[in-house]
Order: C-alpha cells, then structure tokens, then sequence
C-alpha cells in the first residue's frame, strides 16, 4: 500500500451531512485525513507500544468521545477505498466495521456509526435519508444491510481484536 492521503470524495460528501447524536449515531466525519504525525502519535499513546509508526491507519473521523474511525490498509496493492474500515475506542474497544469505503457508506445509511457497531452488540440504527442519497451516489451497486456489512467483515477479519492486543504494551 502506498502512502495514500488523498480524502475520498465519497467521504467528503459524508462530511456534509448532518450527524445528530440523538439520531443514533455518534460520528464526527473529519474533512481531511489525519496528518501521519498525528496517527503516529495517536497509535503509540494507544497501545503504549513506541514501536508502532500508524502508517497503515488513515484516520477519518470520530465519535465524541476521541474514538476514531479509520482505514486500515491491510490489503497489499488494494486501493484506499478498497481497504477495511476499523474502530478504536477511547475506552479500549476496537473492531473492524465494514469491509471497504461502500460498505460503510451503507452502514451509515442503515443509521449504524462505528462506534455503535463496535460498542453495542444490540444496537439498531435509525436509517438516514441523506446518508442513503450518499450511498446511492458512491456505491449504487453495492447496496447491503447494516447487518449484512458486519457479518461480511467479521467473517473476512475474525481476528482483528487479538491483532491489535498483540500491539500492546
């Protein structure tokens, strides 16, 4: 993978939009991608491991808490939007929330943030009108359920949680 930073257009259309905590999703989409200094920093205040550079995260957004969503580029040669999407937590809870850029443009449509998806088992989302409009632009053929994206990326990264504890200190 390369050193990608340039900002999906997909996700800057997420960031137009309007999140409203009490609409069931706690997600604050950034504008740009977080500068490698700072997921630098960030990765090794997280996991207390100072070996760590964050180069393979590429962080986009946040709930309101400080837990950040993010790509994590994983799949040599692949393109960004073609990389997982994962959670940290501000509390230490991680995991994997859609397989790829499409897959959680509908998981927002389904009204189902990172945080929730990673955080609350049981949660169900309030489906968005304008999230839906945004998916429908970007991946129109690649319409799925909430529930269906998350049982697509468990099953492909069932072991990102013992992943991510092995980076720790």
């Amino acid at each position: 993978m390369t050193e990608d930073r340039r900002f999906p257009p997909a996700l800057a259309a997420v960031a137009e939009c309007a999140f409203d905590y009490d609409d069931g999703i706690d997600f604050e989409p950034f504008t740009e991608f977080s500068s490698a200094e700072e997921t630098r920093s960030w990765i090794r205040a997280w996991t207390g491991n100072q070996q760590l550079d964050g180069s393979e995260f590429r962080v986009f957004g946040q709930d309101g808490t400080g837990g950040l969503a993010m790509f994590w580029t994983v799949r040599e040669g692949a393109d960004l939007v073609d990389q997982p999407v994962v959670f940290f937590g501000s509390e230490g809870a991680v995991g994997v929330v859609a397989r790829d850029l499409a897959a959680f443009l509908w998981l927002l449509a389904d009204g189902l943030g990172p945080m929730e998806v990673v955080e609350y088992a049981d949660h169900d989302g309030d489906p968005s009108e304008e999230l839906r409009e945004v998916a429908e632009k970007f991946a129109a053929d690649r319409r799925q359920s909430g529930v269906d994206v998350l049982a697509d990326v468990r099953r492909e990264f069932p072991d990102f949680e013992s992943t991510v504890t092995a980076w720790c200190r």
